[in-house]
């Protein structure tokens, strides 16, 4: 698939990355490496003839209609990564619920064309759509223009109002162009359906109770952390987020059905113990990658996304993938929305897996007990970007590594193998933190390396990291098994 329209985006990028520092008052927050990256794939071409040009390059190009719908989603993607970087309090858990209702929609509003697919309506109680209400002439691309703009804006709702006006400029931007050469009715109708779905789908996230009251206070009070040696612990200043996820809606696997792997460890200060081990090993590994500049500080800061304003979510980084790997291997319009629907669920049934596991468990992260029996002087490498030294919440499993996993197991079902010749340019045109790119021969490798560069980052062990690919890969084969034909 032919990429022709990448001015414009990087464009609204742009436009979205200025605004946000202008809301802040602080123009440092935009990067000088993302402006210039924008501003070196961007023409010096005004709105109208920027719209003309575009539309020439589709007829020039000869993009068949699946082409183009793949290129729509792309688009809205790469859109919803930006917004990722800047949300307050969502990640990683209420991110990865809002993708996965984000991405049922685009699924729903397009299945009816799509053979040998069917409805998640007849799958997800609760979930009630009128397919009675679509008409016989509706248009794909401005249904699903229509539908991604609703339910990012929904999704996406801690997104500051001058970051979130790039999903009016996308959207405005699309429709002008996909009305071209449709009739007034078909117009209205693609639009009536694509606001149909967006809204069917809004209103079953809203059932989900639990969900919409911990999206909104993360930190509750009520939760009161086990003391004890060997438990987790807030740092000054901090509360637990997300301590009750798992009671959250899960599309296919619970974590009543998801196995539970007990911690391999026991709590010692004894430096023979393969406790004080395991610590010690992130303690020498943290602190050599941050004194010799080497490999493992490149491969713990490729992987943080730990830091909003900074970088984007873990779950969204999955997304990222994702997006790189569809137009890597040029994938129908059907098979893009199937995989973003599976990866969708895939992140938010890890999420409350994972999380459900964490707080059973609520073993410490290395930063306590190195500080402790080890070096006093210890920092993670996850400390110059924010004032926290981990993330507020526990160990076990590793949130990365299962997300990793769980994305992994999806896309060997969806490429039919594990090996991948792939590169990662997620953070390309980033100097804050190590980014450049990074390749691989294989899904399973990109997820370990990923499980692992929580060590040098130091903020897990590798005995996290080892039960978060586990979870990972028990909740990617139930999405893969995860029933789409019509005949359910």
């Amino acid at each position: 698939m032919k990429r022709n329209n990448e001015n414009w985006v990087f464009t609204l990028i742009l436009t979205i990355l200025v605004l946000q520092a202008c809301e802040t008052d602080d123009l440092e927050a935009v990067e000088i490496d993302d402006i210039e990256t924008v501003i070196n794939d961007t023409e010096e071409e005004n709105e109208e003839d920027a719209l003309a040009a575009r539309r020439q390059n589709n007829r020039n190009d000869g993009l068949n209609p699946s082409e183009e719908t793949v290129q729509l989603i792309t688009d809205w993607n790469e859109l919803w990564l930006v917004l990722d970087r800047y949300t307050e309090g969502l990640r990683p858990n209420t991110t990865a619920r809002g993708l996965a209702y984000i991405h049922l929609a685009g699924y729903e509003t397009a299945v009816a064309d799509m053979d040998g697919y069917g409805s998640n309506a007849e799958r997800l109680q609760g979930l009630n759509i009128n397919t009675n209400q679509r008409a016989d002439n509706v248009d794909r691309n401005l249904a699903l223009n229509v539908c991604y703009a609703l339910v990012l804006d929904h999704f996406m709702f801690s997104v500051s109002n001058n970051a979130k006006a790039g999903i009016s400029t996308l959207e405005n931007e699309k429709e002008d162009e996909l009305s071209e050469g449709l009739s007034e009715e078909e117009i209205e109708n693609s639009i009536a359906w694509g606001t149909l779905i967006a809204e069917s789908v809004i209103d079953y996230s809203l059932t989900d109770n639990d969900a919409e009251t911990q999206q909104i206070d993360p930190n509750p009070r009520s939760y009161v952390a086990p003391i004890g040696v060997g438990l987790w612990a807030a740092s000054e200043g901090e509360t637990a987020w997300f301590p009750y996820w798992n009671q959250v809606r899960t599309f296919v696997i619970s974590p009543e059905e998801t196995s539970s792997t007990p911690p391999p460890f026991v709590h010692s200060a004894e430096t023979s113990s393969g406790y004080y081990e395991e610590m010690d090993m992130v303690n020498t590994t943290t602190t050599t990658a941050r004194l010799e500049d080497n490999e493992n500080l490149w491969i713990s800061e490729f992987w943080s996304d730990d830091v909003e304003g900074l970088m984007m979510s873990p779950p969204g980084r999955q997304f990222s993938i994702a997006n790189q790997l569809i137009e890597q291997e040029d994938l129908e319009y059907e098979q893009t929305l199937e995989l973003l629907l599976r990866l969708g669920f895939a992140m938010n049934d890890a999420a409350v897996s994972a999380w459900d596991d964490k707080y059973t468990y609520n073993t410490e992260r290395p930063s306590r007990y190195i500080l402790e029996y080890i070096d006093n002087d210890f920092q993670t490498n996850l400390a110059r970007f924010i004032s926290s030294p981990n993330p507020a919440f526990p160990a076990y499993p590793s949130g990365h590594a299962t997300f990793a996993a769980a994305a992994a197991g999806v896309f060997m079902d969806i490429f039919q193998g594990d090996a991948i010749n792939f590169t990662d340019r997620t953070h390309a045109g980033r100097s804050e933190f190590r980014s450049g790119a990074r390749s691989f021969s294989s899904f399973s490798g990109m997820a370990e390396e990923n499980g692992y560069s929580r060590i040098p980052l130091g903020v897990h062990i590798q005995a996290d990291s080892d039960e978060g690919a586990r979870l990972g890969y028990e909740i990617s084969a139930a999405i893969n098994n995860y029933n789409l034909s019509p005949n359910f």
